[in-house]
């Protein structure tokens, strides 16, 4: 077993600390993988303070992981020591059912195995990339374009493709009029590839500090939420709806403002159930989805596009040591738009 250094919480809403555990050896088709960035994601405190239940501990946190190949095993083919590769959300699925053969791992029907807070098949618990190494399957690693800064790729590996594949799926882009409701991690990599895809697009966000964030990234318009009337003059306007929010709030109000036939996609989770009333739905034919990552092909399909569009996401780079912070800066909205963990960095905090 490989002896690995990482940070975790020990139990439901504890502070982050040093953490010693192991990893597999490095099998036939595995690489290994010395750990350089390691986004954080709002996922990571929602597990952390067990507010989605079924939360694992000692849990080490992070799922998206960018670094270098450091060791391959004797079969692997897809990479090689040296090479710059991401890992994201999850790190196996059972290849063999309807989703995994489409590409669609995600939605694997015996349940992906999650890079961390999960089990692997031998029901050993995973742990994630706030750590300085790690071992997958080189199926489930992916190749990062040279163009891009690796602080910037690391949320891409969730905040990117949670976002870019709805806006694949539904074929979001030249001619349509696109929402995207919050502007963090998740909401300004919606409105950059949005944007990259051809989409008109509008920000729905609280207050009016982040107006001017908006229009750099590439909205042009915006809305404070907070301030009367916001809503009345986007009445029947949009096609898409691309909501962001982890917080509970209104969505028959967003859903007015979706022309016929308009769509609002779910990608924020909200810790308590939804209302929505069915007039909002009936009057104007519109429809609520909801969207999960994407699978390997589709993640390696965006880090692609993002390689020849030059997108990264807006990063602070922390060392692991300021962790508990940045876990509270998160909570207050404190970010713009994403932490991300330097490894290397932080060889002295663990």
């Amino acid at each position: 077993m490989l002896s690995t250094k990482g940070y975790a919480a020990m139990s439901a809403g504890a502070v982050l600390q040093p953490f010693t555990f192991t990893r597999r050896m490095v099998g036939p088709h595995d690489i290994l993988i010395k750990i350089r960035y390691c986004g954080i994601c709002h996922s990571d405190i929602h597990q952390v303070k067990d507010e989605w239940g079924g939360s694992i501990y000692p849990m080490v946190p992070g799922h998206e992981i960018v670094g270098t190949v450091i060791q391959v095993g004797s079969d692997v083919t897809k990479f090689h020591e040296g090479e710059t590769v991401g890992v994201g959300c999850f790190v196996d699925s059972c290849r063999t059912c309807a989703s995994c053969t489409q590409g669609l791992e995600q939605y694997c029907e015996e349940g992906m195995t999650l890079t961390y807070n999960g089990h692997d098949k031998n029901g050993d618990p995973t742990y994630g990339g706030y750590s300085s190494q790690i071992v997958v399957d080189e199926q489930y690693g992916l190749k990062i374009p040279q163009a891009l800064s690796l602080e910037g790729v690391a949320p891409l590996l969730c905040a990117g493709i949670t976002t870019y594949s709805p806006l694949r799926q539904w074929g979001i882009g030249k001619g349509h009029k696109l929402a995207v409701v919050g502007l963090g991690g998740l909401g300004h990599m919606a409105v950059k590839l949005g944007y990259a895809l051809g989409a008109d697009v509008t920000v729905f966000s609280q207050s009016e500090k982040k107006r001017d964030d908006a229009k750099r990234l590439g909205a042009i318009d915006y809305a404070a939420t907070a301030q009367e009337g916001a809503f009345a003059r986007f009445s029947r306007t949009f096609d898409f709806i691309i909501d962001t929010i982890s917080a509970p709030h209104d969505y028959n109000a967003y859903l007015d403002l979706l022309k016929t036939d308009g769509t609002l996609i779910l990608v924020g989770v909200p810790d308590q159930p939804i209302s929505i009333e069915a007039f909002s739905l009936i009057l104007r034919r519109r429809r609520v989805v909801g969207s999960l990552i994407g699978g390997i092909q589709e993640t390696q399909e965006m880090l692609d596009f993002c390689g020849e569009q030059g997108i990264v996401s807006d990063v602070e780079v922390i060392q692991l040591s300021q962790i508990n912070e940045a876990y509270d800066r998160i909570i207050r909205g404190d970010v713009r738009f994403r932490f991300v963990i330097d490894l290397e960095a932080s060889n002295g905090c663990f």
